[in-house]
């Protein structure tokens, strides 16, 4: 992994393989990202390009997600997304897999007998950032990591072998999304609720640094305000505001804590006619000034 810093901007991490390796799937044992990369490296918050699991097989750690702390023990599973700030803890004698992948990796490839590849890669999106592992899906878990690290090691054609390791990695995402939607509390939502939810879900992604309200997003998709607030809080379990509102907070956290941009330029970039707008919200939502935010943060 290659670190790539621009004045003002988040600090980006990269994805950079080892010398001579040429897969765009990559997986290790935590040990050896323990020998790859400094300990001091390995403290620093840092926010990636590309997709992580992270997988605990012994021991405990405390590992933060958008600056969450996450206590993870063994059959804990991360599974991290481009975009997402985290940090290891490596302060304990933990052991474990890191499987990581270009976002190259998702490209779709359709065949006669299989559904389009870029479907199943979209469950990843439906997980949970962290997810406890029953003992069953332990023992298969370590299996399919060691039996696709032993991959990474094969000699053969590499189209080959990305093609084995492409299908390992689909059939990892879709045991992981049965695996989910297999416990019974999990509430079965309707699957045109679900739909209408990845819209918003898209919506917000693109438009969120210029839309604040859920009238405009409602608009775009083609329902009325209430309907989307009902499938909101049907498929996320929060109001459509509040999910609204939790993305912007998490933007605004990343940037008050990734670049030395003032309130007032964050407020801008986040789509606020006023700074004072912007406190008074992230104030409100928080429960803090920005300021504070970021002095108590980088104070750690």
């Amino acid at each position: 992994m290659a670190q790539c810093s621009v004045k003002g901007a988040i600090t980006q991490i990269g994805y950079t393989p080892p010398t001579g390796y040429d897969l765009d799937l990559e997986i290790f044992p935590i040990s050896a990202l323990r020998q790859r990369v400094s300990a001091k490296r390995l403290q620093l918050t840092e926010r990636i390009a590309f997709y992580m699991l992270i997988y605990v097989s012994d021991g405990r750690c405390q590992h933060m997600v958008d600056f969450e702390f996450i206590d993870c023990g063994p059959g804990s599973l991360l599974i991290l997304q481009p975009g997402q700030v985290h940090r290891f803890d490596m302060a304990t004698d933990w052991q474990g897999w890191v499987l990581l992948y270009r976002p190259e990796f998702r490209e779709p490839r359709k065949t006669p007998m299989y559904a389009d590849e870029q479907e199943v890669f979209q469950y990843l999106e439906n997980l949970p950032i962290a997810l406890a592992l029953d003992e069953n899906q332990q023992q298969w878990m370590v299996a399919s990591t060691a039996c696709m690290f032993a991959d990474t090691q094969r000699l053969a054609e590499r189209c080959v072998v990305h093609a084995i390791l492409r299908h390992q990695l689909y059939a990892l995402l879709i045991r992981l999304y049965l695996y989910q939607s297999d416990k019974p509390s999990l509430e079965r939502a309707d699957p045109l609720a679900i739909q209408r939810f990845k819209r918003y879900r898209s919506a917000i992604a693109q438009q969120f640094h210029h839309w604040h309200r859920v009238s405009d997003y409602a608009k775009f998709i083609g329902c009325s305000e209430k309907t989307l607030g009902r499938t909101t809080l049907e498929v996320a379990g929060v109001n459509a505001k509040t999910y609204l509102s939790q993305r912007i907070v998490l933007e605004a956290k990343r940037l008050l804590f990734h670049t030395n941009l003032s309130v007032s330029l964050i407020a801008e970039s986040l789509g606020f006619e006023e700074a004072t707008n912007f406190v008074k919200f992230f104030r409100r939502e928080v429960g803090c000034a920005p300021g504070e935010f970021r002095k108590r943060n980088l104070a750690h």
